[in-house]
């Protein structure tokens, strides 16, 4: 099914195509031009029962194919600031330093320019009507209420989705008489580490994460080979980051980095262990825009 794509009427920007959106992993991601955009199909923007808004950068357009690709197909409006794709690489440069457990303050001190941008763009989703916000980055869910506040729909957290999915999926302790713990492995800021962190812990979980010298020498490595397009060595460093993981008895791998979400195959026995956030979003997103349509009838 072909998509039609309309110029977004609150700020009359460009919009993106189906193709657009296909040809996105043959791109460089700094090259992206994008700032609002109204895709739909099967449904009339008119009649907005279950449109789900998508909020952010250069992630949301992975977001929204997995919306174009579920069953149902929902509708989408796709709100994206150009500027801010730039933005957020720049802030992301420092990463690697900030997970070695360096000073982040350097190059997370004007967050509140990227806030006040994307709650201008959220304004702009509520008035086209959408039944829910998403937001799926994970650098942008540690500034979430920031940008949420005064949101008048739900604005569904991509910790908060990956939290509750694994609290209903009642995991047992891998040992008996140990704590249900669950491994988190990210490739950002330790600002994101901290935030699936909090997450996991406010539904019961223990969370493990990797030791410094585990990331200094296997994860920052794997990010590096990544940037020098070795992906068989980059693959084989996530391999040994989740087996350190998995042999101290946790039940599931939380993989929040879109660095190594393609690494590794589907029926790969190890990715059957983790769990992917923008996965984990996009059921939560679909079962709420579900619940709606359902209540409208």
């Amino acid at each position: 099914m072909f998509l039609q794509s309309l110029v977004c009427s609150p700020c009359n920007r460009c919009f993106i195509s189906r193709d657009m959106m296909q040809r996105k992993g043959q791109r460089n991601r700094a090259t992206v031009r994008l700032t609002a955009s109204v895709i739909h199909h099967g449904r009339a923007l008119s009649d907005p029962t279950n449109v789900v808004g998508i909020l952010g950068g250069d992630s949301s357009l992975i977001f929204a194919k997995k919306l174009i690709d579920h069953e149902r197909e929902l509708p989408f409006v796709l709100c994206m600031e150009p500027a801010l794709i730039n933005q957020l690489l720049s802030l992301q440069k420092g990463s690697l330093r900030g997970l070695s457990g360096e000073p982040e303050e350097v190059y997370i001190d004007d967050h509140w320019l990227i806030v006040e941008k994307l709650r201008r763009k959220r304004v702009i989703l509520e008035k086209c009507g959408v039944c829910c916000i998403v937001m799926p980055c994970h650098l942008l869910q540690c500034w979430h209420d920031e940008i949420e506040e005064g949101c008048t729909v739900p604005f569904i957290h991509m910790g908060e989705s990956v939290a509750e999915e694994l609290k209903e999926a009642k995991l047992r302790p891998i040992e008996a008489g140990s704590a249900l713990t669950i491994g988190l492995l990210a490739t950002n800021t330790l600002l994101v580490t901290r935030m699936y962190q909090q997450k996991l812990e406010n539904e019961g979980f223990e969370v493990l994460i990797p030791d410094t010298n585990t990331l200094k020498h296997i994860v920052i490595p794997a990010v590096q080979a990544l940037s020098q397009k070795d992906f068989v060595g980059a693959t084989n460093l996530l391999r040994i980051s989740l087996h350190i993981l998995l042999v101290r008895a946790v039940n599931r791998v939380v993989l929040a980095s879109d660095e190594f979400r393609e690494l590794l195959p589907s029926d790969d026995p190890l990715w059957r262990k983790c769990i992917d956030p923008m996965d984990a979003l996009a059921r939560s997103t679909v079962k709420y825009a579900q619940s709606v349509e359902r209540r409208s009838e």
